[in-house]
């Protein structure tokens, strides 16, 4: 396995790219990459009361695109979610859109993203109360991605539907291991619904256009485009229901923290390039060393970084966070399953590395005694 990591990558060839321009939470991401982990972060600094042992533990830098920081984070989230894992089954579907649209989302990421978590939750409501295909109220949860295995700019929006709802005299339905909504039915619909906000974006004035969609500020190529993109066929596609109804947490943790590469995929670097394994679609869809200048790479890395406050992972329908509570609970009582409680729910940190990775920090791993901490601070330090 390589020991390359993206703070590598970033103190050879962040120099290469430093003479252009970065957003205000680019530059935040980058300083929080480069030091994560590193005395500039600061440090906790713990010494046994009997043997005098001495650990030195630096500091996370807790940035969401940083691929040092997701470990714990993916860990307590999946326990804490499965509070609210019913015996149901699951279904993971994916809503993308057309490539003709990615500079102009790129341009208007915030507002164009979330356009895509609306598109997709009215396209599941509607289609799911509809007594023609469902006929209930449903739940599911949204993960905004927007890159593919070869960093390319690829936004997309990965969904858990739970696989079962409350119809309208709140009694539980659901249909099995089968999906109850075709895929060619939501494509269309899910195409209407995005290009609507689209075009009311745009006839508000509320859409930008730079870069490779200035020439969109031409309302006549604007609506070439949106002619265009009505007749095209938008993918959307389901995956088949998972094993166990336990699984899906520990599965869409996978896709809730994930960031667009990660340490262990970076296989090689040298003066001008960086090599990491990357995903074949258009042969055997296996992971393949991708070899590409290290410019190139940064600036593809940076391109996936969310703007400031960007709200990642959101919750719709009985799974909505107003309203969650009461409608797992009365779906539980309706199937008759047992809830699951959180092992890691308002424990310290400390607490948690014992729970989750058997590691305790309290005592001397020489001795077992217990240790003095304390705090050194750093110049970035944010905890």
């Amino acid at each position: 396995m390589s020991n390359v990591t993206i703070q590598d990558v970033f103190e050879q060839f962040l120099p290469t790219i430093a003479d252009r321009s970065f957003s205000d939470v680019q530059l935040n991401a980058i300083r929080c990459i480069r030091n994560c982990r590193t005395a500039e972060m600061g440090a906790h600094v713990s010494e046994c009361e009997s043997c005098h042992s001495t650990y030195i533990h630096y500091n996370s830098c807790k940035n969401r695109h940083c691929p040092m920081c997701q470990g714990m984070n993916i860990d307590e989230w999946i326990d804490l979610r499965r509070e609210d894992v019913l015996d149901a089954p699951y279904f993971h579907t994916v809503f993308s859109i057309p490539s003709q649209l990615y500079a102009l989302v790129y341009s208007n990421q915030k507002l164009l993203y979330d356009a895509l978590y609306h598109a997709a939750n009215k396209t599941l409501s509607e289609l799911s109360k509809d007594p023609k295909h469902f006929g209930a109220r449903i739940g599911y949860i949204c993960v905004l991605h927007t890159w593919g295995s070869m960093l390319n700019y690829h936004p997309h929006l990965h969904v858990i539907v739970l696989g079962g709802g409350l119809d309208k005299n709140n009694h539980w339905k659901d249909k099995g291991s089968k999906f109850f909504l075709p895929v060619k039915v939501m494509s269309p619909v899910f195409r209407r619904y995005y290009l609507s906000e689209l075009k009311l974006l745009h006839d508000t004035g509320k859409l930008k256009y730079t870069g490779q969609s200035s020439y969109l500020k031409n309302d006549y190529e604007f609506k070439e485009l949106m002619n265009k993109l009505y007749e095209t066929d938008w993918i959307v596609y389901s995956k088949r229901t998972f094993a166990g109804a336990q699984e899906v947490f520990q599965y869409l943790g996978k896709y809730t923290h994930r960031i667009a590469i990660s340490n262990r995929r970076i296989v090689d670097m040298n003066e001008e390039t960086v090599t990491f394994n990357a995903k074949d679609y258009k042969t055997d869809g296996k992971y393949h060393p991708l070899t590409i200048s290290g410019e190139v790479f940064l600036s593809r890395f940076l391109l996936h970084v969310l703007p400031l406050g960007f709200v990642k992972i959101r919750y719709y329908g009985i799974l909505a966070c107003r309203c969650k509570k009461d409608n797992i609970t009365l779906c539980r009582n309706l199937i008759g399953c047992k809830q699951y409680i959180s092992r890691v729910r308002n424990k310290s940190v400390a607490e948690k590395l014992k729970i989750l990775y058997n590691r305790d920090i309290c005592t001397c791993a020489k001795c077992g005694s217990p240790l003095i901490s304390h705090t050194v601070r750093g110049r970035y330090m944010l905890c």
